[in-house]
Formats: C-alpha cells, structure tokens, sequence
C-alpha cells in the first residue's frame, strides 16, 4: 500500500492553538498562524528573532515571574532534552498597534525537544494555551472576583487609600515571587536513573497562587535501590508550601538512614509534629530494590500507589495503610509491606488530584486511573504521564493540585 504523502509545514500551520518552534538559543524558527494571530505578530517580526526581544516582560508589573520561568524551562528542555509542563503563569504582551500599552495575559506552557540523528536537541516546541478570560471569569489566580471588584474601588478613593492598597499588592507579588522560587527550587526534574526511565508531572489547581503542599522526590539508596515518594500537605499558598518544603527534606534524608519506608515515616511523623501546618499530611513511600525486583511501601493516609504488570494488569499497593501525619496521638510504628514486579512493569505515585472528585467515591476514581493505564501502558513514560493527566484531570480545571511521577521498571 502506498504511503500517503503528507505536507507536514501544511500540518503544522493549521494546528488549532497557539504552537512555536525554537532553536536551543531561543531564536524563532517557525510559528503557526494561530500564534501569530493570537500573539498579535507577523511571521516577519518573529522569525530569527529572540523570544524575550519579541516578547519583553512588562516593565509596570515588577513582580512579573513569566520571562524568567519560561526561559528557565526552555534553556532546560534545550540542555535535557526532557519535555517540560510548565504552571500557569501570567505574561502580558504589548500592543504592536500602541507601544507602551500593555494587554494582560494568562497561560498554560508545554515545551518540548525535537531531536537530531544524534540525539542531541535541535528544535524546542513551545506550545501555549492561552486562558486568560477563564482566569478573569475566576477572578485571576489567588483572587477572587470580590477582591478585584475592591481593587477597583480603592483606586477610586483618596491618596491615604490608595497608597494601603499599593502596600497590599506589593506585599502579594512578593509572596507569589516567593511561591514560585520555592516551587522551582523543591520540585526539580528528576535525575537521570540509569537505564530506568522516569516523568514527573505537577499541576496547580485552576486559580491557586501556583503552588501548593503536593510534593515529589526521588532518592537514590546505597546500593542498587531507589526511594520514591509523593506527599500532599493540607492546603494551598505559601504556608503550604513552606511546611511541604520541611517535609520533604526531612523525608528525603530519613530514607537515606532508615532500614525501610516505613522507619522512615515513623521519623517523619515524630518529626512533623514540630512542623506548623503539618498535620494531616498525608504521603507514601517506597523502596524500589533493583536487584531483588521487589518494592517495599508505606503509606500514610495518602492513595495507593499503581503498578502495570507487562501484561497489562494493575494492581494497587494497598496493603500498608495508616492514617496521616499526626492523626494519633500517640506513636504508633507504621506499617510496611512487600510487592516483586517484573522487568518492563511501570509504577506510578500520584497524589488525590488526579484521582478524587467531591461527587465519586474513591473506588471510581481507581478504578478510571487503572483503566486509562491499561489503554496507555505501552507508552513511555513522558507519554504517559501526559494520557494520565488529560484521561482523568477534568476539562474545565482542577480544584485540587496534582502531582505525578511515573517510572518504568
């Protein structure tokens, strides 16, 4: 049979939403018509340019983050070659009709690599959806639309109110800035795991300030183990975030010392108990052993982590269950448990976002999380890991934030 013959620039400019090619220096190679159209830009302006030339950060918004983060996450998806979700952020875009006058956007980032025959990164796709009218019919991340109907009252009112309310937006977008350097600095990609393959995901809820008390680590063991582990701290912003912060530090260094997930945390638990907002955390750890093909877990209070077999069954890692962080009074050891797998079997740690909806029992949201990884098993992880999110993460956003590691055996 006759293979098709496919104009594949033809392809790439009639991709619906906004889609950019860059080289690794961040020059435009290419953009669709919808981002030109979008971004209010012709080919001309963009091609052979520099993205932060073309596009600047708005110099009436100093605690803009955008330029930063995106920069950031392209220079990363250029050096690892490894695609990069990006948070929700907010980049405003001047007006090409009237310089000076700038338009506030909102957007949701995706970057990822195009490879050359040697495998080293030639192209970096920028794909951007924009949600800027569902961010303002939210009333933008962190505000609802009270706060901004206020706002808007202040500016009308005398210099002593005014000069209150400039206090208060100073004092937000330092504590946004703060957010995102910590999210940046204790969320980092994974390191590479020999020839284990490995994609972490994390996803804020639609209008949070982009951080939150859902974490992910992984910790290399001595010997030929590896700990994984996923937590969710109880609420959203920078206290969340900063009581997340103490956690999984401490975690990560008690799995180091400790004989096995479940001394670990024991250690934790007595630990979180001098934590401000640490109570009720929950979080599940497991000691993957190489060499032994075995998985030795523990879990408090948080969703069983997932293993695909290879021949395409799930089963849940349920059978050491304890309730959260701080849920007794007094200490109780944890309890631990022992799972083999086989070579090609995929694990995946997930907190409740991805899985749990006010109107389902827990049992539904397992359940569609095992049938959409028997449909996607055979995919690598970074693959996924995205079909995870788009399966069972609802169209219209998020009230809970998801974090997500997937690791092939």
């Amino acid at each position: 049979m006759k293979e098709p013959q496919i104009d594949y620039a033809a392809v790439f400019q009639a991709l619906p939403g906004m889609v950019a090619l860059l080289t690794p220096d961040l020059m435009y190679a290419d953009a669709n018509d919808d981002f030109l159209r979008l971004a209010g830009r012709t080919r001309e302006q963009l091609l052979g340019r520099y993205i932060f030339d073309v596009f600047p950060e708005n110099p009436n918004a100093p605690a803009a983050a955008g330029m930063r983060e995106t920069r950031a996450s392209m220079l990363r998806v250029a050096a690892t070659g490894e695609r990069d979700t990006m948070a929700l952020l907010r980049y405003d875009i001047e007006d090409a009709q009237r310089p000076g006058h700038w338009q506030e956007h909102y957007w949701s980032p995706v970057n990822a690599p195009v490879c050359g025959p040697d495998g080293q990164v030639v192209l970096v796709v920028h794909r951007v959806e924009e949600v800027t009218e569902l961010i303002r019919a939210r009333g933008g991340p962190g505000r609802d639309s009270r706060a901004r109907v206020l706002e808007a009252e202040l500016y009308t009112r005398s210099r002593e109110l005014q000069e209150v309310n400039e206090r208060l937006r100073t004092a937000h977008a330092h504590e946004r800035e703060v957010a995102l350097a910590l999210q940046e600095a204790m969320l980092p990609a994974p390191r590479p795991l020999g020839h284990h393959r490995a994609a972490v995901r994390y996803q804020p809820a639609t209008g949070s300030l982009n951080v939150c008390g859902d974490w992910y680590d992984l910790v290399e063991l001595p010997g030929k183990s590896l700990a994984v582990a996923v937590g969710d701290v109880v609420g959203h912003g920078l206290a969340a975030a900063c009581a997340m912060g103490q956690l999984r530090s401490a975690l990560s260094a008690a799995c180091r010392v400790a004989a096995g997930p479940a001394l670990a945390l024991d250690a934790l638990g007595l630990y979180a108990r001098f934590v401000e907002g640490a109570e009720s955390t929950t979080v599940v750890t497991t000691f993957i052993d190489w060499e032994d093909h075995t998985i030795t877990y523990s879990c408090a209070g948080h969703p069983p982590p997932a293993m695909l077999h290879p021949d395409g069954t799930v089963i849940f890692l349920d059978q050491a269950t304890d309730p959260p962080l701080g849920a007794r009074p007094e200490h109780v050891p944890r309890p631990q448990a022992r799972v083999p797998f086989a070579k090609g079997a995929t694990l995946v740690l997930y907190t409740d976002g991805l899985i749990e909806r006010r109107s389902e029992d827990i049992d539904t949201g397992l359940a569609r999380l095992a049938d959409s990884l028997t449909h996607h098993g055979r995919s690598d992880p970074e693959a996924l890991a995205d079909a995870l999110l788009a399966d069972l993460l609802p169209l219209t956003g998020n009230t809970d934030d998801t974090a997500l590691i997937v690791i092939r055996l």
